[in-house]
């Protein structure tokens, strides 16, 4: 029974920030204490359980959460799942009569959710859901037959027509706390951080996962780059794009305060909303509500294709061309360069994205879902909805999608998009000496200027071929004798 001493249950989710979280806002309002709690439910995700990187920051993740709620005078229960029987623990525990979150989009969520609901209304508790994730909820944005959309473009008008998402609250200054605490997980028992070896110095070094770090990453890029994003977001080589996605994917930041602090530094700068680098900025937010669009209405997404006619393609069995692929040792710079990055940070930047697919689909012809596991597994920004769509697309196969028979040319895109090499000098150093005429394609150099580098090329099973037809082609190189 509810009173005005039963508390309610906050349940964090991929909503670990404080400011402009509804659920959040709507207990403290409740006026009762607030009882904050994360459970970790790979039990309930299955197979789309968080990746190893995914994992790494979600520990970190954690550990900036639980600090700013215990600033504001309470604490962030864990506990670990199935979530139903967790929350039903929790509940008996504490007397709690009501559950809070924020909604989450995934398959295996939404049936969870829908679950948890009925049961918590069988026994008298009261459950309140909320919007934190996107700009708009996947089911608002409708085409005029009132059906999802397969395509970008008139999702995006669509999306705009909607009007501004709203101006996002702050963070509260203080979250009433219950007289006593349940027992809490010990956050280092779920094991989310390799220590034997410690494969995430790279990332360490890199990102600053929690609510504080998505803001200051926020500031920075408008401050330095937004503006000029529409020219510079293709570039690897330089500082173009936000590097938001990690952030966005945690919900350490929300869309719709990029979407504001983006239009407010335009307005006072320009004296427009939506010139021409922050539209084409804001699109790409948009991109993300288009997967997250997709995934609702055609849940099977990560798995099977969204083009059935590409259920049976004949992908082939290449092993070892996966393998050299995951490792950054295919011999083509561009694509070396990206996977040797994601190794090392846990990102890679989009326009690599779309030429490393590429390359595993339609040149070494390798079944896109392997890519999509790979990149599950190693992004810090493994997003169900955007990975599974942007696979898809550069396969052929999904929504809006790339014509099956585009390919990106990873020795064209390089020296497009990275002409002075930075991007591919800093990742395949063995390179570093290649002029910019040769670092793209290294296997076009005469032996003199192989040599003066310092470079040696290494061939792989298909000696005895031409040596232009690249299709298909695995090649390696040494450098000073040594492999990368």
């Amino acid at each position: 029974m509810r009173t005005p001493a039963s508390p309610i249950l906050l349940w964090f989710r991929r909503d670990l920030r404080l400011s402009d979280n509804p659920a959040l806002d709507a207990a403290i309002a409740d006026g009762r204490p607030v009882i904050p709690f994360y459970v970790i439910d790979d039990a309930d995700a299955g197979e789309w359980a968080p990746g190893s990187a995914s994992r790494w920051w979600l520990h970190e993740s954690l550990i900036a959460l639980g600090s700013r709620i215990s600033g504001r005078g309470n604490r962030l229960i864990l506990r670990t799942g199935p979530a139903e029987a967790a929350i039903e623990k929790l509940l008996t525990e504490t007397g709690a009569a009501s559950v809070y979150w924020n909604r989450r989009y995934e398959p295996w969520s939404t049936g969870r959710d829908e679950q948890i609901k009925s049961a918590l209304k069988r026994n008298g508790i009261d459950s309140q859901s909320f919007s934190a994730t996107l700009l708009r909820e996947p089911w608002t944005v409708k085409t005029q037959k009132g059906e999802p959309y397969r395509v970008f473009t008139p999702f995006w008008k669509a999306l705009r027509t909607l009007g501004d998402p709203g101006r996002p609250g702050s963070a509260p200054s203080h979250i009433p706390a219950p007289k006593a605490f349940p027992e809490t997980d010990d956050l280092a028992s779920w094991a989310l951080q390799s220590t034997a070896p410690d494969w995430a110095s790279g990332i360490r070094a890199t990102w600053s996962p929690g609510e504080l770090g998505g803001q200051e990453r926020l500031d920075a890029f408008i401050d330095t780059a937004v503006f000029d994003y529409r020219e510079k977001r293709n570039l690897p080589g330089v500082h173009g794009t936000s590097r938001l996605s990690p952030h966005l994917h945690f919900g350490e930041i929300g869309p719709r305060q990029v979407w504001d602090a983006v239009v407010t530094a335009s307005l006072a700068k320009t004296g427009s909303p939506m010139p021409h680098g922050v539209e084409t900025y804001l699109s790409e937010i948009a991109w993300r509500e288009f997967s997250y669009h997709l995934l609702f209405h055609f849940p099977k997404l990560p798995d099977q294709p969204l083009r059935s006619e590409f259920s049976d393609f004949p992908w082939a069995e290449n092993a070892e061309g996966l393998a050299a692929w995951q490792h950054g040792m295919t011999g083509y710079p561009i694509v070396d360069a990206g996977m040797r990055e994601l190794w090392r940070t846990g990102w890679m930047h989009n326009r690599v994205r779309m030429i490393v697919a590429s390359f595993l689909i339609k040149d070494l012809l390798v079944d896109w879902r392997l890519g999509e596991a790979w990149f599950w597994d190693t992004l810090v920004d493994a997003d169900l909805a955007s990975n599974a769509a942007s696979w898809q697309w550069v396969a052929g196969c999904g929504a809006d999608a790339a014509p099956y028979f585009r390919v990106f040319n990873p020795s064209l895109q390089g020296a497009k998009f990275d002409p002075e090499g930075i991007y591919v000098r800093r990742w395949v150093p063995e390179l570093a000496k290649l002029p910019n005429n040769l670092l793209h394609a290294p296997w076009t150099a005469q032996p003199i200027e192989l040599s003066a580098a310092g470079v040696k090329l290494v061939w792989g099973d298909n000696q005895g071929e031409d040596p232009a037809t690249i299709k298909v082609r695995v090649r390696c190189w040494l450098a000073d004798g040594r492999r990368a």
